[in-house]
This record gives C-alpha cells, sequence and structure tokens, in this order.
C-alpha cells in the first residue's frame, strides 16, 4: 500500500500536511495533521478581558474580524451585556461582509484552480468565449474584445517565463473537464476578483477603522453615529455602505453563482465523493434583535446526524458533556489523561511534542498511532461532525427557509443532480456560493432596518454599562460564538478577580481538520478523503485538493510554529 504526502497543502491560509494510502488507485486511509501551535489561549492569561479581542483577532490574518467578534461576545455573554440594536445591526453588516469577501475570494483564487485549466485558456476563441458568457449573466465584461485581451494577458504571462504562483499547477491535467473558453472566462473573473475584493474590503474600514483588523469594542462598536459630523458614522459613509452592498450582490449575482453553476456542470460525478461524516454542526449566528437569542438568529442552531434532517438536535454551549475536544492523536497533553475529552470552560493548552509520538526529521511518514497534530479533535455528544457552508445550508434548508430551499432546487435542477448531491465535495462548494447569495440579500434587509432605526431616533452604538471591572461578579465565564465562514466559531472565558483565568478558542478548521479522536473516529477532512476517491496520478494528486479546498482550510485559526518536514515517501508540492 503507498502513501501520498502533500506538504504543505497550498491555496489556504496555515500550514496543512495531508498523508493518504492508496489501496489501488483509491484512497483506504487519510491522515491531517496541522503543522503549526496556537499559544493564544496562554498568551491571554492574565489579562484583561476587554483586551482579549485585540489578542484573539491575532489567531489569523484572514479570520480577523470572526475572531475579534467571537472574542468580546465571549466577555458581553460572561458579564450578561446587552448591545444597542445598532450596534448589533453593524456587526451584522461587518460579518455579512466578511462572508461575502471570503466566499468569492475562495472560490476564485483559493479553489478554482483545482477546476480551471488556466493554460488551457490559451486555445479558446474570445468570441465562443463572448457567447457563452452572455448567455449566463448579464456581466457588462463580456465582449469579444475583453476576453481577446485577456487572453493576450495570459500569454504575455506564459511567455515571459515569470509564472509566479501558477508555476506548479497541474495544467493539462486529464482530470480538467472544462472547455477552452470556459476557462478563459473563469481566468477573466478571477483577475476581476482581485480588484472587486479591493472595493467591498471598504464597508470594515467605515465601521471599524480597518480592515483587517477592524476595531471593536466589548458593549457594541467603536463608532459613534453622527449624521452630520466628518468624524463618525455619517449619512455619506451610510451612502457608501450602501452603494457597497449592491456591488457585492451584482458580483454575486451575475458572475460568483452563474460561474459556479457553470463550472459544476463539468464534474457532476463530484456529487457522489468527498463527504465523510454525514453529521454537521452549526451554531447559528446573525440576530434581528439586541441579544444573542437562537431564535431569531438567520443561520439556525442545531446538529443533523446521519443525513437526517427531519431531526435537528439541541446544542447546548455550556453543557459539560456536549462539546469536548480531545487530544489522544494529537501533541497534548490533558492533566488526568489524554484520552478524555474536555468541554473548553475547563480546556488545557499544555504542548508535549516528544512526549505525544512528534517525530524528529527526517522521516518518512507520520506517527499515526501516536500524536499527529497540533490541531485537537472537537466532538459534539463524541460524534465527530462537519461545520461550515454545508452546514448552514442544510440546517436552512431543514428548518424550512423558504429562499435557501428553492436555490437548492433551482441549482440542483440545473445540474440535473438529485438532492443527495448535496453530500459531497460539489455539494460543499455550491453551498459556499448559495449562501452568499443568501448572504448579500440579508445584508440589504440590516442595512435599511440600521437606517430605520437611526431615522426613529436612536444613533447608539455601545452600552458602556459594566465596563468598570469594580461591576463586574469576582467569577464569571462566557461563550462567544459565532457562524464565521468557515464554520462554528466558538471563544470560551473564565474570568476571575476581573482577569483571564482561561481562555479556549474552538474553530472550524479545528472541527473540521482535526485529527482521530480515542475512539479512531476519523475527523471531517480524513473522512471525506476517504470517501470515494480514485486518484487518477498519485504524482499530481489534484483529486486531494480538490475535496480539502472544498472546506477552505484556515490552519492557522486552529493552531502557530512551522515544523518543516523532509523524506517523505511520495512527496508533493502543489499550486
Amino acid at each position: 500500500m503507498s502513501r501520498i504526502v502533500i506538504d504543505p497543502i497550498t491555496r489556504i491560509e496555515g500550514h496543512l500536511r495531508i498523508e493518504a494510502e492508496l489501496d489501488g488507485d483509491r484512497i483506504g486511509q487519510a491522515y491531517t495533521s496541522g503543522t503549526m501551535v496556537r499559544g493564544i489561549e496562554i498568551i491571554l492569561k492574565g489579562r484583561d478581558p476587554r483586551d482579549a479581542w485585540a489578542f484573539a483577532q491575532r489567531i489569523c490574518g484572514v479570520c480577523t474580524l470572526v475572531h475579534g467578534i467571537a472574542s468580546v461576545r465571549a466577555v458581553e455573554d460572561a458579564l450578561g451585556i446587552e448591545l444597542p440594536l445598532n450596534a448589533q445591526l453593524i456587526r451584522n453588516l461587518m460579518i455579512g461582509a466578511q462572508y461575502i469577501h471570503d466566499h468569492v475570494m475562495h472560490f476564485y483564487h483559493l479553489h478554482a484552480l483545482d477546476w480551471v485549466d488556466v493554460v488551457s485558456a490559451l486555445k479558446a476563441d474570445p468570441k465562443a468565449t463572448a457567447e457563452l458568457a452572455q448567455s449566463l449573466s448579464a456581466w457588462p465584461s463580456s465582449s469579444t474584445g475583453y476576453f481577446a485581451e485577456i487572453q493576450r494577458r495570459i500569454q504575455t504571462f506564459v511567455e515571459s517565463g515569470q509564472l509566479g504562483i501558477f508555476a506548479n499547477g497541474y495544467w493539462g491535467h486529464p482530470a480538467y473537464r472544462l472547455p477552452p473558453e470556459a476557462n478563459l472566462m473563469a481566468v477573466a473573473h478571477y483577475l476581476e476578483a482581485l480588484a472587486w475584493q479591493r472595493e467591498v474590503a471598504r464597508l470594515h474600514t467605515i465601521f471599524g477603522g480597518k480592515n483587517p483588523h477592524p476595531n471593536f469594542l466589548v458593549g457594541g462598536v467603536p463608532g459613534p453615529i453622527d449624521l452630520d459630523s466628518d468624524s463618525a458614522i455619517n449619512a455619506k459613509r451610510l451612502a457608501e455602505v450602501k452603494d457597497l452592498i449592491e456591488r457585492m450582490q451584482t458580483f454575486v449575482d451575475q458572475v460568483y453563482v452563474p460561474d459556479t453553476l457553470a463550472i459544476a456542470s463539468f464534474y457532476k460525478d463530484w456529487g457522489n465523493r468527498g463527504e465523510g461524516l454525514g453529521n454537521f454542526l452549526c451554531y447559528g449566528d446573525l440576530p434581528t434583535g439586541v441579544t444573542l437569542d437562537p431564535e431569531t438568529f438567520f443561520f439556525p442552531r442545531g446538529v443533523i446526524l446521519n443525513r437526517d434532517l427531519s431531526v435537528i438536535h439541541p446544542v447546548d454551549l455550556e453543557a459539560p458533556d456536549e462539546i469536548q475536544e480531545f487530544v489522544a492523536h494529537a501533541w497534548y497533553d490533558y492533566q488526568g489523561g489524554s484520552d478524555r475529552g474536555l468541554h473548553p470552560y475547563a480546556g488545557e493548552t499544555r504542548f508535549n511534542y516528544k512526549g505525544r509520538g512528534g517525530p524528529k526529521p527526517p522521516f518518512s511518514q507520520l506517527e499515526v498511532s501516536q500524536g499527529y497534530s497540533w490541531l485537537k479533535a472537537p466532538r459534539w455528544k463524541g460524534h465527530a461532525v462537519e461545520v461550515g457552508p454545508l452546514a448552514r445550508v442544510l440546517m436552512l434548508y431543514a428548518k424550512g427557509h423558504e429562499q435557501t430551499q428553492e436555490l437548492v432546487k433551482q441549482a440542483l435542477s440545473r445540474l440535473e443532480l438529485p438532492i443527495s448531491a448535496l453530500y459531497s465535495t460539489l455539494g460543499r462548494t455550491a453551498a459556499r456560493t448559495l449562501e452568499t447569495k443568501l448572504i448579500a440579500d440579508a445584508m440589504m434587509a440590516w442595512y435599511q432596518a440600521l437606517i430605520a432605526n437611526i431615522r426613529s431616533g436612536d444613533t447608539r452604538t455601545w452600552n458602556g454599562a459594566l465596563w468598570d471591572p469594580a461591576t463586574w461578579p469576582k467569577t464569571a465565564r462566557g461563550a462567544g460564538i459565532m457562524e464565521a465562514p468557515r464554520g462554528a466559531l466558538g471563544h470560551w472565558i473564565v474570568i476571575e478577580d476581573g482577569k483571564i483565568a482561561n481562555y479556549q478558542a474552538v474553530v472550524p478548521s479545528t472541527w473540521n481538520a482535526g485529527p482521530r479522536d480515542a475512539q479512531g473516529q476519523a475527523g471531517a477532512y480524513e473522512a471525506a478523503l476517504q470517501d470515494n476517491h480514485q486518484i487518477l496520478d498519485p504524482k499530481q494528486p489534484i483529486e486531494i485538493l480538490r475535496t480539502i479546498h472544498s472546506f477552505d482550510p484556515c490552519i492557522a485559526c486552529a493552531v502557530h510554529l512551522i515544523r518543516p518536514q523532509i523524506g517523505e515517501a511520495i512527496q508533493v508540492r502543489v499550486l
């Protein structure tokens, strides 16, 4: 039995190693290793809880907003702080912009190259490409001359010999199926998305002062509302927010959604591989009121087990036996035994690389019988679960959300695929696109609600009633939860005598990319790779990339300390 090693997986955030054992030409067993260790929990101990968000944001350079919000929510939950309605709506708008920015960037700049052959675009007929693009949507940049110019730019790029990030692509691989014209259209939109994303990021600067790492404030948002002030959230800036939301909607409706469906139509068989677990978790998020009441969430809270959409299991964030992290196959220790699970309130961050099977280079493969990752293994009531766009879309679908059900129906009808195709690599990618459409439309409703509330005379953006630590209880604890673009995110905080006594972050890529637990259950990445994957060329395992990228990994969120690896059985370095 041969083993494929990809280290590092590229076009993701962070450092991830994949080892896959082949049984013939199919993956039998797969193992995922996060090769960085995160120490934010240790850094935060003893600090002022009101400052935690500024440190927690630095968990990742991409997911900065979501960690900031989860952190301030944890403190607000611990102290019982209720937000002004304006602050809640502004946070929703900032989260929504993060979703749309993240998902579009992921599709075009991280995931599309698993399906799009850039070099093939040189063979395209620009006229036929224009006809294809115009048949899909009313996007204005779709003329023959436009695509001819894009093709000339690609040709100049290739002839220069300076391919940069495209240098190590598997161009010409038999797994690529798009005709040259579809490839040229996709590359053009890849370039357009680069310019588009610079504009939409401005929404975070309007409400948070900068991007990345926008500013936050326990009890609300840092920007005051004064329609006549040049130094506040004024009428001009609010009008700009509306314009940015409309730009997002247009790009999603006329470029992202049509491209996803067009590309997916050539890869329908990928609707039958890459699911793995069949279990899905969603914390829920995007409230419409001043409290984090799950009944008001746009994304519902719950768990789906074994694909059964008729039963939504409730989630208790406080119960010690529900959400737990395991380290039986991770480079950590727990006091009292490493086979047990710990709820985040009682969580421990105790590194033990050498004692838990951490190999010393050079080595041929991971010691999978021992520890093999800097990621822990979260479980819900002992179940391995998947989090992210597919979990959220399934939850909305199961809850009877009309727009979700209609979008899913239209997409599956267009692709001529059954509902079971959602549970797959292709379904995961399509779900990300569909929820981007849902969020883009919801953002306009939140914006209109914000404007209406301001017009009613309410301009409050901060509740400072409990800002003074002298008003806090001696001991407090809280959970700051949210649905980050990549899935369920939770920050748990324990406060004693006004300082942080314990802080644990359980992030989406820990849920999805974690290793096996004490019972040998695979994590979501591992299970997905073990689900019907045929590898055409072990030296160019594009099939592995397609499924791993469908999760949009962010390993920096989950684990920070690079450990070099050498000497693998088949070492693959990829675009």
